[in-house]
């Protein structure tokens, strides 16, 4: 049993640093498991300017390794490792890691959820210089400049729409010309003189620059779908909106969750449907999705576990 714990976190983003953070001060020594992704998505967010306390922003990177360094200071220990397999089915838990063996009395899952991207090299040579996956996030920054949109659903037109708040134009490129989202969603759309539409049409490259060092995204070239001819569009930055996918694929058949995949929790808590297995961040948030809301219910999550040991005499 050298490798039991009373609590272990699985992923590392502000929700799970949080939820260490409230865990170790309370003595119960967490172990976290960073996964794939140490950090979480802030790790490829560059100025993060909305996260409280911090009056002149913060690259998000920095963000993530000071909340580390601050669990570190109070005994949680953070390790690079990835789960592969749990069992909730019996008691202590069993999470395994490769060939390691873990067994816990109460786990916290703050995987998060991925944003799905286009998926092409130029998106990834740009993420967080000029592409970006979350416009509550990064709007600010396109204040009179002009932005893409991709995608087509209720995501996209969202997006779009609070978009207009700062951009002086918004373009909505979709592969189709129907789209999946609502009737309401895209006729609010429709009717902002500052949207425009491209339909047939996918992102095959993401164009830019790169000067000494300092990228920025200069346009994009497009693809008709249904005639295979290619242009070029000028933009200032290009927001990806087709949808998240939450990270809880080793999850399945365990825990209940939604037709997406997001884990469900009792409202009001981060009990998710096994006792003693609690969720905290984007794994269970589809609606907002914001760093300082992942890390509101990192605490409760930790608040939970730590009552829920304590009723169960395991603290």
């Amino acid at each position: 049993m050298n490798n039991h714990h009373k609590l272990i976190i699985i992923g590392s983003g502000p929700a799970g640093l949080t939820a260490a953070l409230y865990a170790a001060r309370a003595n119960l020594n967490p172990i976290v498991f960073e996964g794939l992704q140490p950090g979480g998505q802030l790790t490829i967010t560059t100025e993060v300017e909305n996260f409280p306390g911090f009056e002149h922003g913060i690259q998000g990177p920095e963000l993530m390794d000071i909340m580390r360094k601050q669990v570190m200071r109070f005994g949680a220990k953070p390790e690079f490792k990835i789960v592969t397999e749990v069992d909730f089915s019996k008691r202590p838990f069993t999470i395994k890691v490769d060939k390691e063996v873990y067994t816990s009395d109460a786990v916290i899952i703050s995987t998060g959820a991925s944003a799905k991207l286009i998926g092409i090299e130029s998106e990834q040579t740009f993420m967080g210089y000029g592409v970006s996956a979350c416009a509550t996030c990064d709007g600010f920054f396109y204040k009179g400049l002009k932005v893409l949109v991709v995608g087509g659903g209720d995501t996209a037109m969202e997006e779009a729409t609070y978009l207009t708040r700062f951009a002086e134009e918004v373009t909505i490129i979709h592969r189709r010309d129907e789209f999946r989202a609502s009737k309401i969603m895209v006729e609010r759309a429709q009717k902002n003189p500052k949207i425009k539409f491209i339909t047939n049409a996918v992102v095959k490259e993401v164009l830019g620059k790169n000067e000494n060092g300092k990228k920025s995204v200069t346009g994009a070239l497009l693809q008709n779908t249904k005639d295979g001819s290619t242009f070029e569009v000028k933009t200032d930055g290009i927001f990806v909106a087709i949808g998240h996918k939450p990270n809880t694929d080793i999850f399945k058949g365990q825990l209940d969750m939604d037709e997406t995949g997001y884990l469900k929790v009792k409202p009001g808590s981060t009990y998710t449907s096994i006792e003693g297995v609690f969720a905290a961040g984007d794994v269970a948030d589809k609606t907002y999705r914001q760093a300082i809301t992942a890390a509101g219910t990192g605490c409760m999550a930790a608040l939970d576990v730590q009552r829920w040991l304590e009723e169960h005499e395991l603290a």
